[in-house]
């Protein structure tokens, strides 16, 4: 300004013009580099995050639906990673602006030393003002966060029931309740709202303000003669240059604080202990196999045989066949096979060789042959030969196709009677030496639940089944009966014998035989 404008030199003012255009392409060019490499940053957390919570909820296999619930997980996916993922965006702006920051600094320095005070002393004083907003936010996040876990949790059994719900004519009084609960998410959505509004309109409102005020200070001291006009315009476009960083410096730090919140529930989900084995070293199991105990309860299971696990409340016999199937880190130590600690023998291994049938097992969406087999290689001959076993032939001649007739993701398409008994072939295909599973026969009439365990029986035979049950149909044809009282082992023997000789076993068979006949 002063060499060109003032003095009349049009050399130099062609030449500090060849400048500006040089600076102006290159900041285009810096500009496109910046966007391309945030949205590139951006990508790969995303896709770090969510395959670090994949692999994570893989390891926790079937104990994750009992750890956390489905809506936390979904969105944990959905909403908590692209969170923590935009947040990591504020690195390259925020690192631009301390270098704009100080360099800025060190050139009005050159220019005005009150100059310089005035901006080191300003910039600080706008990232104090939204400071109570941040913890605001990050307080009010974390009740939204954790509320929309438990709401998408309900969406995610809405639409898992809807069918059931139709039949039930209840459709309408949930989809009322949804939308009460919906509103609440909506309260609290406005809570967040209000700080985070307030950052968005400081972040636009105090730079401007700070360079009214610098230009300010610096217009009197070119009115009394302390710069020149070209200092004055040089002080100003210095000052509008850190406008821009400022206000990203401070809606970085609003979503540094929004994903805050995000990343410590990502954090809670990869801090769930995952059952371990030792696939280092890892001890074979001895061919045959061999007895199966859990010293917690006190259950033994004999190789070879058909056993059933009984108890007043089945959340214990659950939590036995949890800790036999390696699901729980309750006492992953403790339960042995053949004498081998579980924990010692490699994964694939014990996955191969051992199998637990779980009533809430996905069942994904593929043709009955692909359901059935699993990740097994697909044999027509043996997939017809376990849907007998587990008499579902009907379920099969129902649907169009036999085999390749497609079934709907979550066997949605299927009753729960027919989806319990899919699931249960796909147990029996696998043909594990040790067969664990839970209450296999819950969802169907008496006839059907006759049929199953006797055709689970001689399928089954030579090789270790065990089962939790309350059914006197199925503890009648059991080889050995475990009674369990408060999680423990309280009495061992056939069906028949403790019937004579525990008045207990006799009291829950009988509660158990008088809810079947009345839910008939």
């Amino acid at each position: 300004m002063d060499d060109g404008l003032v003095a009349g030199d049009t050399a130099a003012l062609v030449g500090w013009a060849l400048v500006l255009l040089a600076v102006s392409v290159l900041n285009a060019l810096l500009g496109i580099a910046r966007h391309r490499t945030m949205t590139k940053i951006r990508m790969d957390a995303s896709f770090r995050s969510v395959r670090a919570t994949v692999w994570h909820t893989s390891r926790l296999g079937a104990s994750l639906a009992r750890r956390v619930s489905a809506g936390e997980v979904v969105t944990v996916g959905i909403s908590d990673v692209n969170t923590v993922a935009q947040a990591l965006t504020v690195t390259g702006p925020g690192v631009g602006a301390v270098l704009a920051y100080a360099v800025v600094a060190v050139v009005l320095f050159t220019i005005s030393p009150l100059l310089t005070a005035l901006v080191l002393g300003g910039v600080p004083l706008l990232a104090i003002a939204v400071g109570p907003f941040l913890r605001r936010i990050e307080h009010t996040g974390g009740e939204y966060r954790a509320y929309q876990g438990r709401l998408t949790t309900r969406l995610v059994d809405v639409v898992a029931g809807l069918r059931v719900l139709n039949g039930l004519g209840g459709k309408a009084f949930v989809a009322e309740r949804y939308e009460q609960q919906s509103q609440g998410l909506v309260d609290r959505g406005y809570r967040v709202a209000g700080p985070s509004s307030w950052v968005g309109a400081l972040s636009g409102g105090l730079p401007a303000l700070f360079l009214a005020a610098v230009v300010w200070s610096s217009a009197r001291m070119a009115a009394v003669g302390d710069i020149t006009i070209g200092d004055l315009v040089a002080v100003y476009g210095y000052v509008a240059v850190l406008v821009i960083p400022v206000a990203s410096f401070i809606e970085g730090a609003g979503d540094i604080a929004r994903a805050r919140v995000a990343g410590q529930r990502i954090i809670d989900l990869l801090n769930l202990p995952v059952v371990r084995h030792n696939d280092d070293d890892p001890a074979m199991i001895p061919t045959g196999c061999g007895p199966l105990a859990d010293p917690d309860s006190g259950v033994i299971v004999r190789p070879g045989a058909f056993t059933a696990l009984v108890a007043a409340r089945p959340a214990e016999a659950t939590a036995v066949i949890e800790r036999l199937g390696h699901l729980s880190t309750d006492s992953e130590a403790g339960v042995t096979w053949a004498g081998v600690r579980i924990h010692d023998v490699a994964r694939e291994e014990f996955r191969h060789r051992l199998v637990v049938a779980d009533n809430h097992a996905e069942v994904f969406a593929g043709t009955v042959r692909d359901v059935v087999a699993g990740r097994l290689e697909p044999d027509d001959d043996r997939i017809r030969a376990a849907i007998r076993t587990a008499v579902a032939e009907d379920v099969v001649e129902a649907l169009p196709g036999g085999l390749d007739a497609a079934i709907a993701a979550g066997g949605s398409d299927l009753s729960g009677g027919q989806r319990q008994r899919i699931q249960l072939a796909r147990a029996v295909y696998s043909t594990p030496d040790v067969l664990l599973a839970v209450d296999p026969t819950s969802a169907v009439d008496a006839n059907t639940e006759a049929a199953m365990i006797d055709r689970l029986r001689e399928a089954r035979r030579g090789t270790t089944t065990v089962v939790t049950t309350a059914s006197p149909l199925v503890l009648d044809r059991a080889d050995e009966v475990v009674v369990l009282i408060n999680g423990h082992a309280s009495s061992v023997g056939r069906h028949a014998e403790l019937l004579r000789s525990d008045p207990y076993y006799r009291d829950l068979v009988s509660r158990a035989q008088d809810d079947t006949e009345a839910d008939e």
